[in-house]
């Protein structure tokens, strides 16, 4: 068995381990579990977002340091639009994040999974969480984007939220015949974006599947053997992304602490994602196909 299958199956069994605790047990604390969810991502999630030097480097062919400044300055101009964007129209942002994040995460499933279920796979993490726990997801978005924004996204979600399930479960059925473990990936994104605390649940995900996936993958489109050389290429973007965080926190400093961290690690990402995905979209929709070696994911 694949590792990339096998971290499906790890994923699988850690999201229906939550689901099931978080249907037995108390929330945690507010502030608690927004430390533990900030601390979790920044660790296991962005690392995934930092290996883009590699996808640069291997697809534009950059090896000077002309080159590389051109490079950070054009992705960093694109992430700083973002923070802009969020800036100036709050609703737009929250609108685009939700739906460039559910694009971005429908790459996930493996090669051979059909464009409706990779569809309602991607929006299950965006979408569900108001199944059950609307109240807690308008209360995040409020922090993220203001009380307006929350107001305008949250009865779309909602009304989605039920028939989404109900289709992803059918897409998880139908998979199962052709692909069982993607079919148990279907169905554990589906209970644990349902079930858990949208927080939590987002986590996760975000750390054990799709960051995950993400890093088997790129290890492999690298045609590199040495887990040095894939460690190497995120250092520094992390270094950047710590430095970035600290100066955010500091020009928060008036904001209430549960909104100071909500916007530093979704604003973030959302700022990380877009240019995150002008390289990498290009690499998923071409079959994670390395131009330059004939190995093949």
């Amino acid at each position: 068995m694949s590792m990339q299958r096998l971290q499906g199956l790890f994923f699988c069994c850690g999201a229906m381990l939550l689901a099931a605790l978080a249907a037995t047990l108390g929330p945690l604390g507010s502030q608690i579990e927004l430390l533990v969810v900030a601390s979790l991502i920044l660790v296991l999630g962005v690392p995934h977002g930092a290996l883009d030097t590699i996808f640069a480097r291997q697809i534009y062919g950059i090896q000077t340091l002309r080159g590389w400044i051109c490079f950070g300055a054009i992705y960093l101009l694109l992430s700083a639009l973002v923070v802009a964007v969020w800036l100036i129209q709050p609703a737009i942002f929250l609108l685009a994040f939700l739906l460039i994040s559910a694009l971005h995460f429908s790459g996930d499933p493996a090669q051979g999974t059909p464009w409706l279920a990779r569809a309602l796979y991607g929006g299950a993490v965006v979408i569900l969480p108001a199944a059950l726990h609307s109240v807690e997801t308008a209360r995040l978005f409020s922090l993220l984007a203001g009380e307006s924004a929350a107001v305008l996204v949250m009865p779309w979600l909602y009304h989605l939220s039920w028939p989404w399930l109900a289709a992803l479960l059918f897409a998880a059925i139908e998979r199962l015949r052709a692909d069982w473990v993607t079919a148990f990936e279907l169905f554990s994104v589906a209970v644990l974006s349902v079930v858990a605390p949208p927080l939590l649940s987002f986590t996760l995900f975000f750390c054990a599947m799709h960051s995950a996936r993400h890093i088997l993958r790129t290890i492999d489109y690298s045609a590199k053997s040495s887990r040095l050389f894939v460690l190497g290429s995120a250092l520094l973007p992390m270094f950047g992304v710590l430095a970035v965080s600290y100066v955010a926190w500091y020009f928060l400093q008036t904001t209430p602490i549960d909104a100071r961290i909500i916007q530093i690690v979704f604003v973030g990402l959302a700022a990380l994602t877009v240019p995150h995905m002008a390289l990498v979209e290009r690499v998923r929709l071409s079959g994670w196909v390395n131009p330059k070696t004939t190995h093949i994911k």
